[in-house]
């Protein structure tokens, strides 16, 4: 009996993993597929996708402004979400919950209403819509994620070694670089990938702030505005990508060894 249970198991865990990473794996293959429509059977494969890709300025120009504005996007708010942890996770729990829900209000509204709120936002201000804006927009709902990870690690954290370090002389600066960045370096590097994967693939916020110009999710749009063809799985092939190449990049920066 245990055994059949133990068979049922794995028989249903090995469905719901084909379920989840199945369509990755699709996805893949059709982006070296051969043939125009996406459907079996593959008769061969083909790297004339990925050259059409490659030889489209308006791919490069919508990769470009999707690196700068990620790359911002994940800088910025590593930076204000950790100060930002930082003192909450110092001040009285009730003040801090207060203060967490007020800055975790973006995520709870849907992408939809956030994107809607922001564009109304700029336009009553008269601020022109550019990567700017977009990048503003995009630190609205990456930041709190990042506030809330780095949180989760400084509610534990023993304050009274900072203490220590001030009271021999250590300025509030340089007792955090040398104690507590050490510490929680993984912490904070895990945080702005979870900001800057989510700004990289944010299609709505996007769209109704950037004005002109396109990012990879929009340029993903537009070709599938003009039927379904391999190029998408190309782009989103190119997407994958960026997000497992930084996640990589991390793990070796921080020597993670699971």
């Amino acid at each position: 009996m245990n055994q059949l249970s133990t068979i049922i198991w794995r028989v249903a865990g090995g469905a719901i993993l084909v379920f989840m990473v199945g369509p990755l794996f699709v996805l893949a293959l059709f982006a070296f597929s051969d043939k125009t429509l996406l459907s079996f059977p593959i008769t061969g494969l083909t790297l004339d996708w990925w050259i059409k890709i490659a030889n489209t300025p308006a791919f490069w120009a919508a990769f470009e402004k999707s690196i700068i504005i990620t790359s911002v996007v994940g800088f910025v708010s590593t930076i204000v979400g950790t100060m930002a942890a930082n003192a909450l996770a110092q001040m009285p729990k009730r003040v801090a919950g207060l203060s967490m829900a007020l800055v975790t209000l973006p995520v709870m509204l849907p992408p939809l209403v956030l994107a809607v709120a922001l564009a109304n936002y700029y336009a009553t201000l008269g601020i022109k819509f550019g990567l700017l804006t977009v990048i503003a927009g995009h630190l609205v709902f990456t930041q709190p994620f990042v506030i809330l990870i780095v949180h989760a690690r400084l509610s534990g954290f023993d304050y009274a070694i900072v203490n220590s370090a001030r009271d021999l002389g250590a300025s509030p600066i340089k007792a955090f670089f040398t104690i507590t960045f050490p510490i929680i370096r993984s912490t904070i590097i895990g945080a702005a990938l979870v900001a800057m994967a989510l700004s990289l693939d944010e299609f709505v916020v996007t769209y109704l702030t950037i004005g002109k110009g396109s990012t990879l999710p929009l340029y993903m749009w537009g070709l599938m505005r003009r039927g379904v063809n391999p190029q998408i799985n190309v782009v989103s092939l190119v997407l994958i990508t960026l997000t497992i190449g930084a996640s990589l990049l991390a793990l070796r920066a921080t020597r993670y060894r699971g």
